[in-house]
């Protein structure tokens, strides 16, 4: 989990990093196939789409763990919609299956 600045729309942003995964060999062969890396779009800047190729918040977001884990870390107070808070969020998931990684 990261935030960036940047001056794209979400259109292009995700365009962008559809780019880099495809550069480090992501294959995108069928839905929920696995992959060597995973970019996504949690929020931007709050705007809500139910565009098919860029629906935003991203939909499963707040039931996942290893993304609100570390989002309540670097954001803790952040509104996720109508989702809540990512701490609150985080602290009900829990953090079962997941593992810092060693720096």
């Amino acid at each position: 989990v990261c935030t960036v600045k940047t001056s794209l729309d979400g259109v292009a942003l995700l365009a962008e990093l559809n780019r880099i995964e495809a550069e480090f060999g992501r294959e995108r062969t069928f839905r929920n196939a696995p992959r060597t890396l995973d970019l996504d779009i949690i929020d931007f800047d709050g705007i809500r789409s139910d565009d098919p190729h860029l629906t935003l918040p991203h939909p499963r977001a707040h039931e996942r763990s290893f993304v609100m884990l570390p989002l309540a870390e670097i954001l803790p107070d952040f509104e996720l919609g109508e989702h809540g808070r990512a701490a609150d969020l985080a602290q009900a998931l829990g953090g079962k299956g997941i593992r810092l990684l060693k720096e």
